[in-house]
Parts: structure tokens; sequence; C-alpha cells
């Protein structure tokens, strides 16, 4: 007997469940007591692993909002030395619990066993027609250097180090 179990995303995070499991994860707008349907990255089943985004949208994952609750309280500091600065809050985050109620592959027929290479009949291939030769594309030229011209120095200005007249 095989696991049956899939790797869910909610909130930013990803957690491993099976039928039973309870979560704790960020809060969901949901009521206590109403179906949730969890977003699946990965499933793995009696079929076999299930990873691709085709074949995820027939994986079903869903759980019942348990409660909702409060984390632990988290200070958050703020300091800056020499500067008489102090900040001290709080946070707490909310959060609900959820049981997976149910984890399940929709519809998914199973791998069709493939004939043997004997029995498969090789398709007849026809003749290759003649065709007058291609043109080949003519071959890119190097581009041309531009011509550089010579920089000519700058006209010096006349110095007005000296007042004429004091």
């Amino acid at each position: 007997m095989s696991e049956t179990y899939a790797i869910v995303e909610s909130g930013g995070q990803q957690f491993r469940v099976e039928k039973g499991t309870v979560l704790v994860v960020d809060r969901v707008s949901e009521d206590e007591g109403a179906k949730v349907e969890l977003r699946p990255v990965a499933f793995r089943g009696e079929a076999g692993m299930v990873a691709e985004a085709t074949e995820l949208e027939k994986v079903k994952v869903e759980a019942t909002v348990a409660e909702h609750l409060r984390g632990p309280k988290l200070t958050v500091f703020k300091y800056k030395a020499k500067k008489g600065y102090k900040r001290r809050a709080g946070h707490r985050q909310e959060q609900s619990r959820l049981e997976v109620t149910e984890v399940k592959l929709l519809g998914r027929k199973p791998a069709a066993k493939k004939e043997p290479a004997e029995k498969k009949a090789a398709p007849a291939k026809k003749p290759a027609a003649k065709t007058p030769a291609a043109k080949k594309p003519a071959a890119k030229k190097p581009a041309a250097k531009k011509a550089t011209t010579a920089k000519k120095p700058a006209a010096k200005k006349p110095s007005a180090s000296k007042k004429e007249g004091s």
C-alpha cells in the first residue's frame, strides 16, 4: 500500500498534508467550519508522483477551518546608538487552524501499456522528390570601418591673471 499525500501552498509557505493533518496557517477569510480548497504544488498517490501544472488541476485538497487564533507575541525594538532613540512595539500574527479532510486525484486514467516495437508497423518512406538546388544566401560582408577624423586641439583662451590699468 502506497502513501497518498500532497504538498500544498498557503500564505507563501508549503506544507506536506495527508487526510487528517492539522495545519496552522496565516488567517484565511472563511468563517470557522467552512470548507477551504488548498492549492497543490505536488501530489503522490498510487498512480505515482504528479508535479505538472496540467495534472495538478485534477488534484483536490480540501480542508475545514477549525478555528481562528493569534500567534505568540513578538517584540519589535528599534534602537539607534548615541542618539537617544528607542521604540518598542509588539505584534501578534492572525492565524487559522485547518484540518485536511480530503486529498485525492480526480479522473486520472492509469498509464497505457506500450506495445513492443515489433508489433508497430513503421510508416512507409516516400522517395525524396528532386528539387532544384536551393540558393545559398549571400555571405555577409564585414562592416566597413568608419573613417576617423583627426581631432583638432582646443583653442587656447587668453588668461585673465593680470589686470591692466591698476
